[in-house]
């Protein structure tokens, strides 16, 4: 019991980065902002991946408070970007879809800003864990990668899905093609054939 209690009191102590996790639609022709209000001497790091549409890619900028560009990247199927700010305000993350005149793409966006606090406050002592501090530690940073693998299988079987779907339907308009082709070829003979057998008789009457 006294070892749970501890745990509990530990656990209490965690602290997270702040962050935002979405998926957007971005239409073609278009393009879409999100802004967040930093302090300075914060770490912002931003991770996007384009998962639909088109040839799966899309134009990023970062921009600062005083409209300085600190990313700016075109036509990039997925990327990161790490930056500690240099000044208080607004900063701004754009994605850009205007390169393109009908494909609408889907992005995923991972937003987090701040610096992740010691787990427990000794920490930043210099005296020694003890066994269930170290414990506690190993099983957040497991927790941590298996919480950032899964966010990774998520993206990559919906990556996966929408390639899948869009060859389904290239087949599928291919197959409706080459059945009407087929369609078309058969009558074709089928009219060659009897234009052959119509001149014959033709003949045949001429030469009786």
């Amino acid at each position: 019991m006294p070892y749970l209690a501890g745990l509990s009191c530990l656990l209490l102590h965690v602290f997270v980065v702040f962050g935002t996790e979405l998926t957007f639609e971005l239409p073609d022709n278009d393009k879409q902002c999100f802004y967040e209000d930093l302090e300075k001497d914060v770490k912002l790091d931003i991770d996007f991946q384009v998962i639909s549409g088109g040839n799966y890619d899309v134009d990023c900028f970062v921009t600062d408070p005083d409209n300085n560009v600190l990313y700016n990247e075109k036509k990039k199927q997925y990327d990161s970007f790490s930056h500690t700010t240099a000044m208080k305000g607004v900063y701004k993350v754009c994605f850009s879809n205007e390169f393109s005149s009908f494909t609408h793409k889907t992005v995923y966006l991972d937003f987090r800003h701040g610096d992740e606090e010691p787990l427990m406050p000794s920490m930043t002592r210099s005296t020694a864990l003890t066994q269930l501090e170290s414990s506690c530690v190993s099983i957040h940073e497991i927790l941590k990668v298996v919480a950032d693998s899964q966010t990774w299988y998520r993206l990559r079987e919906a990556h996966d899905r929408s390639k899948a779907e869009h060859l389904l339907e290239r087949v599928t308009y291919w197959s409706i093609g080459e059945t009407v082709l087929l369609f078309v070829i058969g009558i074709g003979q089928v009219m060659l054939l009897k234009s052959f057998f119509t001149e014959k008789k033709g003949s045949v009457a001429a030469t009786t």
